[in-house]
């Protein structure tokens, strides 16, 4: 099987699974209907591993034209290169892992096949977004993406409690991307009037070899628009503030967009793009400061959050936002790699989050959890492992991916560097608070919720395991030169080996000093957090209290820091102000009025001709005779002329 092949059968597979789901869903039993949707998402995994080793250098896959002028060709079809192969396995073997935890999540919903079939899809269009070979399919992917996220976060919307909160944070998610993916639509036209074409190979092969450079701010404009674009998928400020509402969605659903998906469209677009955003020094610095204060403000969020999923939320974001800084630096690989142990451990704790709202009965509130580590032992282990590869635990992945973006920090400027090391920090703090809170001290919920109490089944723990493992070994795939150079930066070698148009890849090589240095620090500051976590929740036993107890900054921090409520004064209240006065002056006033009296103006011309019509044969005659002596005068007029 030739790779050409193998990545239009991964296309075909989620494809198959949506559409068979879709039409006969209904009609088939539920384990039917799970096992396929999840069995295709294994299929395509094992798959991309087989791409993986036939990749030996970038390939183009030609399917048909769109469009097809003498100066300007649109095509659908593939590029086969590192990053895009790597960007797929990535999201098949997360997704496939998903996909069985749902099976067991999802088992007493009604939508179960809806559930698979949008689920399915959703994997498709990210599948198009980051397999295309140019602009065109990426925003076809984009948008299908955006689709299918909308579907799935307001998936209970006839839920009798949330259904109308859950169709809010689906449609505030649609609307709020919706900013962002005009920025990218913008940046698209630019490229096209700017080198005529929206292929990445014809792209790179302009700039970085015939050497075509716009202007400096031709460019700007153009990488900035791209950016706009990255900061509404990627929930980057301001455009950040429809992930956490994305909760409302099933739990799977949160781990597919936070982890292996829709939150990774705007790394790529950026990553992809690269060799456009290095000669866009300013858009880069805008990236920078961004991604900058988008992960020390979400930190800064999570800190008081009650939810288990919404801290996980924030999480993410502020994650996303280290990643984004990373970009800014032009630190690509690193940015990958993080991308890469990032969805190991954030799917893990999202997941492992359904796990424990599954055993608590739907409760999200971490106030009425607790002790949880007796009744769900496989649940507790795992989730510990995802909160320490996240906090940046010595050897776990998170410690080493996040420690190559604090080296490129370094090296780029000191202040950066303590900021990100503060944002680390942070992490640790409100992530070993989520754990503690939740799996130590006395459970506080009520007895119903401690009867149901239990660990879940194994198609919902088995995925939990795997991840559980590779936040462990994750962080080898790129391991600092420190421990030997055979094995050292594997990532960064092949990514800069066969992916298409990367720009730069190099590596930053400290001397073993500074790097010892930094992860050292990184240790001191992790185990910290986690011992002043530990006596602070387990050894005193506090509680978090309610949103109407906390003062100062922890209030800011409960409360989001009020942007929910900023945006409704600033965005949502004169829109709907605008869209009443719309209906009530234009439409009713204005546009009715006119309808209505051209309408009645029609009726009142027709009652005048009726009488016309009077069905005297003589008035008819008469009638005739004005017209043929009027045609007579102005024939006669005429001729005179």
């Amino acid at each position: 099987m030739t790779i050409e092949t193998i990545i239009l059968t991964i296309l075909a597979l989620p494809l198959a699974g949506a559409l068979i789901n879709g039409v006969f869903g209904k009609m088939l039993p539920k384990s039917i209907v799970g096992s396929l949707a999840t069995l295709v998402m294994f299929g395509a995994f094992a798959l991309a591993v087989t791409g993986f080793f036939h990749l030996h250098e970038a390939k183009t896959v030609h399917l048909y034209s769109f469009l097809n002028f003498e100066d300007f060709k649109l095509n659908f079809s593939l590029q086969i290169d590192a990053l895009s192969i790597w960007m797929t396995l990535i999201i098949t073997g997360v997704g496939s892992l998903i996909h069985l935890f749902s099976m067991g999540y999802m088992h007493d919903d009604k939508g179960y096949y809806k559930f698979f079939t949008y689920l399915n899809m959703f994997v498709f269009a990210m599948l198009i977004l980051v397999l295309g070979s140019n602009y065109f399919m990426l925003f076809f992917g984009w948008e299908g993406v955006g689709i299918c996220s909308y579907l799935l976060i307001g998936f209970h919307y006839s839920d009798e409690q949330k259904g109308l909160l859950n169709s809010v944070a689906a449609r505030k998610a649609f609307i709020m991307n919706r900013v962002g993916d005009l920025g990218l639509l913008i940046g698209l036209f630019l490229l096209l009037a700017q080198f005529g074409t929206l292929e990445y190979s014809e792209l790179a092969d302009k700039i970085l070899v015939q050497k075509i450079n716009p202007s400096t701010w031709m460019m700007f404009g153009i990488t900035l628009c791209l950016f706009i674009g990255a900061m509404g998928k990627s929930a980057q400020i301001p455009l950040f503030t429809w992930l956490p509402d994305a909760m409302a969605g099933p739990t799977p659903v949160s781990a597919l967009i936070h982890a292996a998906t829709m939150v990774t469209a705007g790394i790529f677009l950026v990553v992809r793009s690269n060799f456009l955003f290095e000669l866009a020094p300013m858009t880069q610095d805008i990236m920078l400061y961004v991604g900058l204060a988008t992960s020390l403000v979400s930190a800064f969020i999570a800190m008081r959050q009650n939810d288990i999923k919404k801290v996980l939320a924030y999480s993410t974001v502020s994650q996303l936002g280290f990643i984004f800084v990373s970009l800014g630096m032009g630190g690509y690989v690193a940015a990958m790699f993080h991308v890469t142990t990032h969805a190991f451990f954030k799917a893990l704790l999202f997941l492992g989050s359904g796990s424990v709202i599954h055993a608590m009965h739907h409760e999200q509130d971490i106030r009425q959890m607790g002790g949880l580590r007796k009744y769900i032992p496989i649940t507790h282990i795992t989730f510990l492992i995802g909160t320490l590869a996240i906090a940046g635990f010595p050897f776990l992945s998170g410690f080493f991916s996040k420690d190559e973006i604090l080296a490129h920090a370094l090296h780029h400027n000191p202040v950066i560097y303590a900021l990100l090391a503060f944002s680390a920090l942070l992490t640790a703090i409100y992530m070993f608070r989520l754990y503690f809170v939740v799996f130590f001290g006395s459970f506080r919920g009520t007895e119903e919720q401690r009867h149901h109490l239990h660990e879940s089944p194994l198609n919902m723990t088995l995925p939990l395991i795997v991840l559980a493992v590779l936040s462990v070994i994750g962080g080898a795939l790129n391991i600092p030169a420190l421990f030997g150079e055979k094995i050292a930066h594997w990532m960064g070698h092949f990514l800069e080996h066969t992916t298409a148009g990367l720009a730069n890849v190099e590596a930053i090589h400290l001397p073993d000093s500074q790097t010892m240095m930094l992860m050292i620090t990184a240790s001191v500051v992790t185990l910290a957090a986690l011992v002043i976590s530990y006596i602070f929740y387990v050894k005193k036993s506090s509680i978090p209290v309610s949103d109407s107890q906390q003062s100062g900054l922890a209030k800011l921090s409960a409360n989001k820091l009020y942007f929910d409520e900023i945006y409704n004064v600033l965005f949502v209240k004169p829109t709907e102000w605008l869209s009443r006065f719309a209906y009530n002056f234009v439409e009713i006033t204005l546009l009715n009025r006119i309808v209505y009296g051209f309408a009645s103006l029609v009726g009142k011309s027709g009652e005048i001709v009726r009488k016309w019509q009077s069905g005297v044969v003589s008035s008819y005659i008469l009638w005739m005779v004005f017209g043929i002596v009027g045609l007579i005068v102005y024939y006669f007029i005429y001729q005179l002329k």
